[in-house]
Parts: structure tokens; C-alpha cells; sequence
């Protein structure tokens, strides 16, 4: 069965950076696009992020252009969000999901990782 598994959340002072790292199973992780979205305290779901399948075209929600990378490796099915300059409005859990971008209507959801930025 698909899995996704989110790994490197934490707490970061507004400045900072963190790297989201999502391992993917189960399917054929190469074949897809991919995405990564949010939920901060008391809202709801947003779209952060995508990336095409062979990686060649990147998508980015206004709030974090300029300040994420998202990025894959394919050969070992992971599925990366470089951020950086750190803000307290990106406090939120971030999840890992596909197949897609540009919604927040997945099939496949990872347990996610809590970001916490905050000096």
C-alpha cells in the first residue's frame, strides 16, 4: 500500500531554515507528481507546493515563492521542501501528498511533520 513518510520538522527561529524530507512507498514514486501542504492552527488546508514527476516544473503557493524549494530525488523515492527565511505564519503541520499539485484533493496523505517557528 502507498506510504509516505514525513521526517525533518522542528523548531526554527523566524530567519531560519528547515529541510521536509517525505520517503515514499508502495507505488511508483517516479511516475507522479507530487506535493506538499500545510495546516496551521485553526485553518484550514493549503496548497504550498508541487513538482512534476521527472521534476522539470516546480509550482508555489504565493505565501512561500522566493522562500521554499521543493525538490525529489527519484532514485530513492524522496520527495524534499528546502525552507528558508523562516516566518510565524509558516508554523503548521506540513504534509506530504499526491498524486498532483495546484489542489488539496489527494489520494495519498503522509502522517505529516509539525513546523514550529517561533523566537
Amino acid at each position: 500500500q502507498v506510504q509516505l513518510v514525513e521526517s525533518g520538522g522542528g523548531l526554527a527561529q523566524p530567519g531560519g531554515s528547515l529541510r521536509l524530507s517525505c520517503e515514499a512507498s508502495g507505488f511508483t514514486f517516479s511516475a507522479y507528481a507530487m506535493s506538499w501542504v500545510r495546516q496551521a492552527p485553526g485553518k484550514g488546508l493549503e496548497w504550498v507546493s508541487g513538482i512534476y514527476s521527472d521534476g522539470t516544473m516546480t509550482e508555489y503557493a504565493s505565501s512561500v515563492k522566493g522562500r521554499f524549494t521543493i525538490s525529489r530525488d527519484n532514485t530513492k523515492n524522496t520527495l524534499y521542501l528546502q525552507m528558508n527565511s523562516l516566518k510565524s505564519e509558516d508554523t503548521a503541520r506540513y504534509y506530504c501528498a499526491g498524486p498532483g499539485f495546484g489542489t488539496i484533493e489527494f489520494d495519498w496523505w503522509g502522517q505529516g511533520t509539525q513546523v514550529t517557528v517561533s523566537s
